[in-house]
């Protein structure tokens, strides 16, 4: 499955919004969400990872690497994983969490449609014994993916401790989001000028942007901390600009693209694919979450995509 192509051809058109049960790559289960004007997304039970996000023409919106590796136990380059539960460990941090390498389950007690204008399904996910060997925590994720009218794509997450010997939840999350787009060269970050961030190139050293658009010549890994929550990606080639809408439970956002020389030792991207992609995501990595026995946090992100206007979102 690869998004490197925007001519794949649209959904067949529905009469209502509908989600429905798919058998897709090597067996693995998903849940297609449809609108009436054409939209579509789909949703993998293996890691509740969105892995297509498509508008009214049937142009795909997410990035998708032609070397994913859809299998059981291998992470899915692409789409949006959930980095969760990413915690620290003896002051290093715990690379993306198992969430996107478990098969969630769906919630049966809601219909797959809930409204009469929305496509949404509803996942949960409980640790497994093999889990809590690594984060001995009793905790429930649960998930909500809608397809909006108008196809904006909205992520619900709800995350309950449930340590019964009373002890805190402790965790990092992201919305580990790969935007589809036509040349990285002709992509801007709007929204992050003056904001500190984190350089993971520079061993996490602190700077501030300077830049009204963030583009890119090569390698980027940052972190922005306290970010205003609304930002938006422009591609000047494709003429259409993707807009994060996001809670203030999710404060920073990570940007993230690996260039053509991280590219070559990644067995699950194809060496030039950097090109066509780039991670925007909100996050909460900057500080940790740390959650009281019985308490819930809730992060939610809302993604749009418009034709190009510079400097201004959908």
């Amino acid at each position: 499955m690869s998004s490197s192509s925007s001519s794949s051809a649209a959904a067949p058109p529905v009469e209502k919004p509908s989600a429905v049960f798919s058998i897709g790559i090597n067996g693995l289960t998903s849940v297609v969400l449809s609108q009436p004007g054409g939209y579509s997304a789909e949703v993998l039970l293996y890691g509740g990872q969105v892995i297509s996000w498509k508008n009214k023409r049937g142009d795909e919106l997410l990035f998708i690497s032609k070397k994913a590796v859809f299998e059981p136990h291998n992470p899915i380059r692409g789409g949006i994983p959930i980095c969760f539960p990413t915690f620290i460990n003896n002051g290093s941090t715990e690379q993306l969490g198992f969430a996107r390498l478990r098969y969630w389950e769906v919630d049966t007690s809601i219909d797959l449609t809930t409204s009469s204008d929305k496509a949404s399904i509803d996942l949960i996910l409980r640790p497994t014994n093999d889990d809590l060997l690594k984060c001995p925590n009793q905790f429930e994720f649960r998930l909500r993916v809608i397809l909006e009218p108008n196809g904006d794509l909205k992520m619900n997450s709800h995350i309950s401790n449930l340590n019964s010997d009373g002890k805190p939840f402790t965790f990092l999350f992201s919305y580990h989001t790969y935007f589809y787009v036509s040349e990285i060269r002709e992509v801007g970050v709007e929204g992050l000028e003056k904001v500190d961030y984190l350089d993971y190139l520079q061993n996490k050293k602190r700077c501030t942007e300077q830049a009204e658009a963030i583009t890119f010549d090569s390698e980027v890994d940052r972190v922005y901390l306290n970010t205003p929550d609304i930002i938006s990606i422009t591609d000047r080639e494709l003429k259409r600009t993707f807009t994060i809408r996001k809670s203030s439970s999710l404060p920073d956002i990570v940007v993230w693209n690996p260039w053509e020389e991280k590219a070559r030792e990644m067995t699950d991207l194809d060496t030039i694919e950097y090109r066509e992609m780039v991670c925007v995501e909100a996050a909460a990595v900057g500080s940790e979450i740390t959650l009281k026995a019985g308490d819930e946090w809730t992060g939610t992100h809302h993604l749009s995509v418009c034709p190009w206007t510079l400097g201004k979102g959908c």
